[in-house]
């Protein structure tokens, strides 16, 4: 339950993870380990940062039921819905922020 739809729409895309994953699936589908080493973060918080996409709408995961195993995410239409409203809250924060204090630029100006 959320309290109203700025909390749920904040409660999606909350921590510094999902937004991450967000952008990296946004021009197509990412497999697990691409997107663990892309992102140089651990199996166990991707994983559950995953899970918590895929509950709230956001990605879809498709199992090939292959050998090895082969698993892509990528984002359902909620979650494209989702990238320009990150532009948005991206560009404000290059506008608002001075880049001295960012470790890394998601977005550009040029985009």
């Amino acid at each position: 339950m959320y309290a109203n739809e700025f909390d749920a729409t904040m409660q999606m895309i909350r921590g510094k993870w999902k937004i991450l994953i967000l952008y990296e699936l946004a021009d197509g589908e990412g497999r697990f380990n691409q997107l663990q080493r892309t992102l140089k973060v651990t199996h166990k918080i991707l994983a559950e940062q995953l899970q918590q996409l895929i509950a709230d709408g956001l990605v879809q995961r498709h199992d090939f039921h292959e050998q090895p195993l082969h698993v892509a995410y990528q984002l359902t239409e909620n979650g494209h819905s989702m990238i320009p409203v990150l532009d948005t809250i991206c560009d404000w924060g290059l506008a608002h922020v001075d880049r001295d204090h960012l470790t890394t630029v998601l977005c550009d100006e040029t985009d």
